[in-house]
């Protein structure tokens, strides 16, 4: 069942962008009367799933789930349809048309990439508003796993006060701000101590097993208690929170195997200070191979109830929405760029965490939320824009840059440099899909 809500998100998602991007493409383009042959989604490699002509355009799903397209007459495109380009230029066709028009149809796609992803960030912020927690709540730190981040002297209790110099407020700044990370400051303790990155960070985190930074520390709420455990009787409820073993104070789970261990080798069943409904209960329970056989949650509506953190709430109007999608929507598109400067900087190691189709598909729950969805799908609308933005023939960007050379110097490059120029990039296309798979593929079977 998860692995269907994941795919069920997952197409949705690369489906609803691959046609708003393609009609970004389309619209201009029957706007100034060009010709359209051909609308996709998917690529149709010798068969398509379903096809229907309305008018002179064919619209269609294809079987290969890679992307989609648009065949606009008369455009040197992916189909590389050198007879069609042979022939006399036609009124109709895209190389007929004025520069700037040819320019407004290339631009179609990824403008309508961007207006998408602030559209959702605008219904988010109106639907949902923000939450998020205050830095100065965070009494005890964060709870720190990732190795990386323990070689460099971080541990579990360390908080993060501020990164590159600039004041942490709040928990999500945290996530944004590590990106783009080259020196943490650190309170440990009553100990403030700077921690320099190592220069290839990023890519020892791409490496790395463990996909923490730093997590809030939890108290241990009971999620679920399988009928099989050997507690299973215990009288135990979900949500009830363990809050010592023995006497000894459990304020964070992360203290849980600690304390275990100290009392396991001695102990087959421990007295277990329980909190429910603001009442204090005591509970024995039995432990096999130094657990309970119960399994632990919890969620921020639980941290906000046992008042563990200060959780802001901010709920937006229809019209500050605007202002709040747009601050999210250009905090995305930075955080992304920063990202392609670490991936294309080969001293980094960036490079590594770099994913195809299967890394698109983990970054989607297995439990279904709307709110998850759209979040997910406006961060990936970015990364389509900006990534067909690059300068590579056979991306938008590469048809961008051709044309602003020829607006500049008034000189249109001739259609054969087009067609090898086109073949170069698609092969460097090609080449970036395969690396990015062969990544995902790497980490599926060594990891």
């Amino acid at each position: 069942m998860e692995f269907v809500i994941k795919i069920s998100q997952f197409l949705l998602s690369l489906s609803l962008l691959i046609v708003l991007h393609e009609l970004g493409h389309f619209i201009p383009a029957k706007a100034f009367k060009t010709r359209v042959e051909k609308f996709y989604l998917f690529f149709d490699v010798k068969y398509s799933l379903f096809k229907k002509k309305i008018g002179e355009t064919v619209y269609g799903i294809g079987w290969l789930p890679l992307g989609g397209y648009v065949k606009i007459s008369g455009m040197i495109d992916e189909s590389m349809d050198k007879e069609q380009m042979a022939q006399p230029p036609q009124p109709w066709e895209f190389r007929s048309k004025p520069s700037w028009q040819r320019l407004i149809i290339m631009l179609g796609g990824v403008t309508v990439n961007f207006i998408l992803a602030y559209v959702i960030y605008v219904f988010i912020s109106f639907a949902y508003g923000d939450i998020d927690i205050t830095s100065s709540s965070v009494k005890d730190g964060y709870m720190v796993t990732n190795p990386i981040l323990k070689d460099l002297g971080i541990k579990t209790g360390d908080k993060v006060i501020a990164i590159n110099d600039e004041e942490i407020e709040t928990v999500s700044q945290i996530r944004r701000k590590i990106i783009s990370a080259e020196k943490l400051t650190i309170l440990s303790g009553s100990e403030t101590k700077e921690v320099v990155l190592p220069e290839d960070f990023l890519g020892q985190f791409s490496s790395s097993e463990s996909k923490s930074f730093f997590s809030l520390r939890y108290p241990f709420i009971l999620e679920k208690i399988p009928d099989t455990s050997i507690n299973a009787s215990a009288g135990l409820q979900p949500k009830d929170v363990i809050v010592s073993l023995n006497g000894k104070s459990l304020k964070y789970y992360d203290q849980y195997d600690a304390i275990m261990d100290s009392l396991t080798a001695t102990h087959k069943t421990i007295d277990v200070g329980i909190l429910r409904d603001g009442q204090q209960l005591t509970k024995t329970l039995k432990v096999e191979d130094g657990k309970f056989e119960i399994k632990a949650g919890g969620d921020l509506n639980d941290l906000e109830r046992l008042g563990y953190y200060d959780i802001v709430k901010t709920d937006y109007t229809f019209w500050e929405s605007f202002g709040a999608g747009l601050l999210k929507f250009k905090d995305q598109v930075a955080s992304y760029g920063e990202q392609l400067k670490k991936i294309f900087n080969p001293k980094t190691g960036a490079y590594k965490g770099v994913g195809g189709f299967k890394a698109i598909y983990d970054v989607f729950p297995d439990t279904w939320s709307w709110q998850d969805f759209w979040a997910l799908t406006a961060f990936l609308s970015i990364m389509l824009g900006v990534l067909n933005l690059l300068p590579i023939p056979a991306l938008d960007g590469g048809h961008v840059m051709f044309l602003l050379y020829e607006m500049i110097s008034g000189r249109k490059p001739s259609e054969k440099f087009l067609e090898r120029a086109q073949m170069v990039g698609f092969f460097i296309l090609i080449a970036l899909v395969l690396f990015a798979n062969g990544n995902d593929i790497f980490k599926a079977l060594f990891k």
